[in-house]
């Protein structure tokens, strides 16, 4: 299944986070099937980045806003009144939990209660909101270094202090879910809270620190070396299209039946797709012509998940969801983005082309199925 442009069109939807790196792909994805899109967010952390280079501060209502000041918040959305409200606004990077834990918690915790909370606000206030979808991680799970994909049903926890925020933010949306916003409490406001928890994302506009596909690519655009800590680790990659193909099914699922779908979703790759952080490493500078661009970082580090797989098993048997791209695909389409834009294309023009390219794949795969 891909996403129904007629349910999305004229849509009212707000992004918490959405200069980020996936808020960014999310508002394109939504403003090309017709939505009306507002997002909440700081200013974009890094410079370049997608948002700014996409332009999309001129094609959607932007708001700079903290996801700590819950007055703004609960303002923009009395302002916009969303049907639709996807909470992607995180410190979303793992060293940096380890050297700033109060700022990683207060984002992530605190800024999904000042979220739930002013949307509890504005239920009673008569704003008809329909769907809630929380995005956390992959990482929310208690990590026991198994071989086999985690379920939703698997026990929450996290060692570091970005998984473990994420995992309070599981568990904050679980308890407002239960005590405000249960449909069978509280049906008349209509409205479904579920969250959703993605494998590790790759794709073009990525410029973040400390993450391996962009200190990849800022080497090789540099001519630099790139250090990698782990590189028998790995990690469930995916382009960043399919977890937001996932996001928008399942919204769409909240809005029209509710209850059924208020609860957590994992949306990870196929079996195929879990990998090694040598192999991606390895497969960009084989995609880009150049092999022998990265090295061993020596020394101690603080602690990392070495195993991390999902089983997303249950998105595809009740949503339809499928990952479009294999690894090799995702890869692939990452450097293309990255060569675009050091020949200095049209970014927001690659973004779409690259969008229509997968939703095709997506429209195929569909049509081969049926």
């Amino acid at each position: 299944m891909m996403p129904n442009s007629v349910f999305w069109c004229n849509k009212r939807v707000m992004i918490t986070g959405h200069t980020g790196f996936k808020g960014s792909w999310l508002s394109l994805w939504l403003q090309s099937m017709g939505a009306d899109v507002t997002g909440y967010a700081l200013q974009p952390a890094c410079e370049p980045n997608l948002f700014t280079l996409c332009g999309l501060e001129q094609t959607m209502c932007s708001i700079t806003g903290d996801i700590g000041d819950k007055e703004s918040l609960l303002q923009a959305i009395r302002d916009t009144k969303p049907e639709v409200i996807f909470h992607m606004a995180a410190q979303p990077l793992v060293r940096y939990s380890y050297l700033n834990p109060v700022e990683t918690f207060s984002v992530n915790v605190l800024g999904t209660v000042n979220l739930l909370d002013a949307v509890r606000i504005a239920l009673d206030e008569g704003i008809h909101i329909k769907a809630l979808l929380n995005v956390t991680t992959d990482k929310c799970y208690e990590n026991r270094e198994w071989l086999w994909g985690y379920r939703e049903i698997d026990r929450l926890g996290g060692l570091d202090p970005y998984s473990s925020s994420k995992a309070c933010s599981e568990l904050v949306t679980s308890s407002f879910r239960n005590s405000y916003f249960n449909p069978k409490l509280y049906a008349s406001h209509g409205l479904s809270v579920a969250t959703a928890r993605a494998g590790n994302v790759i794709g073009g506009g990525d410029w973040s620190e400390d993450r391996i596909v962009p200190d990849g690519m800022r080497a090789l655009l540099s001519g630099n070396r790139l250090r990698i800590r782990n590189p028998a680790a790995t990690r469930p990659w995916q382009h960043v299209l399919e977890p937001l193909q996932g996001y928008l099914l399942l919204a769409e699922r909240m809005v029209e039946q509710g209850a059924e779908f208020a609860e957590a979703w994992n949306f990870g790759p196929l079996e195929e797709g879990t990998r090694s952080v040598e192999w991606l490493v390895r497969t960009i500078g084989s995609c880009w012509g150049e092999d022998k661009y990265y090295e061993l970082e020596e020394g101690n580090h603080p602690h990392e998940a070495f195993n991390l797989k999902l089983d997303s098993s249950k998105a595809r048997e009740k949503l339809g969801w499928q990952p479009n791209w294999k690894v090799e695909k995702a890869v692939e389409k990452t450097v293309e983005w990255y060569r675009y834009y050091q020949e200095q294309a049209d970014m927001k023009k690659v973004c779409l082309d690259q969008l229509a390219e997968y939703s095709l794949t997506g429209a195929e795969k569909q049509g081969g199925s049926g």
